[in-house]
């Protein structure tokens, strides 16, 4: 088993007043040539985004686009004639395939909101684009690791789905206990994000908001030291 850690503030950091970002790779003026990409997992933001401000109307092709909302929620609007909120407790994806155009706003005029959004490269290209959102009952099922997110051929109906050979899970830890995860594709490497708590792999602490990527590998241990999130992204590594 190979594991690199990456503490979280060695992240990208932009402050445009109304957005406050972290990145974990490379986005728009943060460039690290280290940290392009996770295998088939290219954008990882953490944006805390003030009330009544938001996203524009933008533009994506050719992405698997996840949004998981930790504090507040977002309001969206697409070029599919999709409208709504997606809210704490849910996650959104979105193919953009052949090209989508959405704008995303604070769906408070007061108060903060805290998202995390993912992006992965999908497995074809020029589908027509798409848009699900879900909610899961994270908080009630503590212990496990709840998968939100899995590939179109291999979805039980209980995830979302995406174009890419990928499983997200979620999971809410106890402290003092130990969990593990076995990899779902052999040779899918593993993207480890600490949302809240402290954790401890292979000898290695994890504070909130640090990663770990984990790559070949069957099964890793996790050890929870205090109460923890964690977000786990599998993906292809090539």
């Amino acid at each position: 088993m190979n594991t690199q850690l990456f503490k979280s503030d060695t992240r990208g950091t932009a402050n445009f007043g109304w957005l406050k970002a972290n990145f974990s790779f490379s986005f728009g003026n943060y460039f690290n040539a280290d940290r392009v990409q996770f295998g088939m997992l290219r954008v990882l933001n953490d944006d805390t985004i003030d009330g009544g401000t938001g996203f524009g109307t933008h533009s994506h092709a050719n992405m698997e686009i996840i949004t998981i909302p930790l504090e507040g929620g977002l309001e969206h609007r697409d070029s599919m004639g999709n409208e709504g909120v997606i809210r704490f407790g849910e996650v959104q994806v979105m193919s953009a395939g052949s090209g989508v155009e959405h704008s995303e706003m604070n769906a408070s005029k007061l108060e903060e909101a805290k998202t995390l959004q993912l992006w992965v490269f999908p497995d074809r290209e020029n589908v027509a684009p798409r848009y699900d959102q879900k909610s899961f009952d994270i908080e009630n099922q503590i212990n496990t690791f709840v998968n939100i997110v899995s590939p179109n051929d291999q979805n039980d109906g209980n995830a979302l789905w995406v174009y890419q050979k990928t499983f997200f899970h979620l999971g809410i830890f106890d402290s003092n206990t130990t969990t593990n995860y076995s990899v779902r594709i052999t040779k899918n490497g593993v993207y480890l994000f600490l949302i809240e708590g402290e954790i401890l792999i292979n000898n290695q602490v994890l504070k909130a908001r640090d990663a770990m990527g984990i790559t070949d590998f069957d099964s890793v241990e996790i050890q929870i030291i205090s109460k923890s999130k964690i977000l786990l992204v599998e993906v292809p590594m090539n």
